[in-house]
């Protein structure tokens, strides 16, 4: 079981920097679904996720019908958005296959269409919406895979590590 993070024509260069260090620090691996609003050499990106960039693994998608085809089982695609109608945490992350979470582009979200073909794969992280437009989307993201990771029981991932400074120590 892999955890997927996808990306839908993300704009700024530090919220992609920032979800692909928590890529990097999750074992997630992470699609970004073009026009990107940068170039993935843009300093502001690899400053954002300076030592690991290398340790993501990326894959690129022309766009959100070809991301689309590459979803082996459509049950496991999770649309991130403020417009679901349950929460993220009322879905089981255990089941066996691989899981995407999709988010929408920072200023427009996704395609309506798109949203309305798939409502049952809508998650929301609840918010206070007279309050805020939207939540940031590299906490989102972080947001959505640690509750997956929590589910999971984190697998490959250290409960505990030990420093040669530990500062509780």
């Amino acid at each position: 079981m892999t955890n997927h993070i996808v990306l839908f024509e993300p704009l700024f260069p530090a919220n992609t920097g920032n979800i692909a260090r928590t890529c990097a620090g999750t074992n997630t691996e992470l699609h970004l679904i073009k026009p990107l609003g940068f170039s993935t050499d843009d300093k502001h990106m690899k400053r954002a996720g300076l030592d690991y960039w290398d340790k993501v693994k990326i894959t690129y998608h022309e766009d959100l019908p070809s991301f689309m085809e590459t979803i082996p089982d459509i049950k496991h695609l999770y649309i991130v958005s403020k417009f679901a109608t349950h929460d993220y945490t009322d879905v089981d992350y255990t089941d066996e296959g691989d899981h995407y979470f999709l988010f929408g582009k920072e200023t427009t979200g996704l395609p309506e269409r798109f949203m309305q073909k798939y409502p049952e794969n809508a998650v929301r992280i609840p918010q206070n919406d007279n309050n805020i437009r939207a939540l940031n989307l590299s906490n989102s993201a972080a947001i959505v895979i640690y509750e997956a990771l929590r589910q999971q029981s984190f697998p490959n991932l250290a409960r505990v590590h030990r420093y040669e400074f530990d500062k509780l120590k």
